[in-house]
């Protein structure tokens, strides 16, 4: 019986939750940024009306500060999005799954559509607000990703299917 349970924590390395665990991490992090950024923007425009900063310099740094903040992690965030799905891929490929249980895993693979669509909602539901749509705007990456999760965790989704069941047909040539 201890064998078992050793066996299943050690092939427990490319799954559905692991695409979860992603969606949700790059929900966390896009809300993250755009608070962020949102703090940025506004100690820009204090700096902008305050009128001991009338040299100009700190308004160039901090424009310039901000402008570097937003491109990268703009740029940051599609890296980290298509680094972690194929990494995800990758550790998928370690695993071998009868294909028997591929009716659960749709079952399981509809289940993260929806999940992922809700934390879409979740991000469209900040954006929407006032006072972080001018934000979003500037973030253009991280904005289409996020608005198109669900297919992109479904497409994903389905690729790891056919990564986990097919590898399994040719482990046992």
């Amino acid at each position: 019986m201890v064998m078992f349970g050793k066996h299943i924590r050690r092939n427990k390395k490319g799954s559905l939750l692991d695409i979860i665990f992603i969606a949700m991490a790059i929900t966390f992090f896009s809300i993250v940024v755009l608070i962020g950024l949102k703090i940025a923007t506004e100690f820009e425009t204090n700096i902008d009306t305050n009128d001991i900063f009338a040299a100009g310099e700190a308004r160039e740094q901090v424009e310039l500060t901000r402008v570097k903040y937003t491109n990268t992690i703009d740029n940051m965030f599609l890296f980290l999005m298509i680094f972690l799905a194929i990494a995800v891929l990758v550790l998928a490929a370690l695993v071998r799954i009868h294909p028997m249980f591929i009716p659960f895993y749709f079952i399981g693979w509809i289940i993260t559509i929806f999940l992922s669509g809700i934390f879409s909602n979740i991000y469209q539901g900040m954006v929407t607000n006032t006072t972080l749509s001018s934000v979003a705007t500037q973030l253009t990456f991280m904005d289409g990703v996020m608005r198109a999760i669900p297919i992109i965790v479904g497409i994903f989704g389905m690729m790891l299917m056919v990564v986990q069941y097919k590898l399994w047909q040719a482990a046992q040539i």
